[in-house]
């Protein structure tokens, strides 16, 4: 029983894996998710962001696993009504069950930094600037040998993929861009792949 336990666990990991959703392609005013925030601050401070920003402890910024760079959200903490308003910069929060990761001073502002964690109502109010360029998420895998097999794949459909470092190591591969959303659905349903926009990541 072990040693078929064993080789479950060794054929999972080297299969196709999604541990984080792609980013949303877009997310309207009055998009809504409850669930528990956490805040960075001093040691990710001056680094690079997932948007290509330096992080700041000190503005008004989160990280999130899909909603679109510079979408705006209110936070409401529902332990003591606070609420403030933050942009999206970064991803993550990679913990089962947090939803948000926000930064040191967003923290503050809803009376979150002793505890650490709160649980919260975010509800986008300004939505990203609207995208025209776009990419598909054709596979996700935790070993990068089969990602690069499925992208010879790719090559030989006459594709030109591409592979990236995701969240914990993951290897995703993308193919793209398209300027045409059209162009970018069609090659979607063909690969039965993930729309993303092309800042997502």
């Amino acid at each position: 029983m072990r040693k078929l336990l064993l080789l479950v666990s060794t054929v999972t990991m080297g299969a196709c894996v999604r541990p984080a959703p792609p980013p949303l392609v877009s997310a309207d005013r009055g998009w809504s998710q409850r669930g528990v925030a956490s805040w960075y601050g001093p040691g990710f401070h001056g680094k690079t962001t997932a948007s290509g920003e330096r992080y700041d402890q000190n503005a008004m910024t989160a990280a999130h696993k899909q909603l679109p760079f510079h979408t705006w959200v209110r936070v409401e903490n529902l332990d003591n009504g606070r609420r403030t308003e933050v942009r999206i910069t970064d991803r993550g929060p990679f913990v089962a069950g947090r939803i948000i990761d926000l930064s040191r001073a967003a923290a503050q502002a809803i009376g979150m930094i002793a505890t650490g964690t709160a649980k919260v109502r975010i509800t986008v109010t300004r939505p990203a600037p609207e995208s025209n360029c776009f990419r598909v998420q054709v596979g996700s895998y935790g070993e990068r040998s089969n990602a690069e097999a499925r992208a010879d794949r790719m090559r030989a459909d006459g594709e030109r993929p591409r592979l990236e470092r995701g969240p914990r190591g993951v290897i995703r591969v993308f193919i793209g861009p398209f300027t045409s959303r059209a162009a970018a659905e069609r090659h979607r349903r063909r690969y039965d792949g993930v729309l993303a926009p092309c800042t997502g990541r």
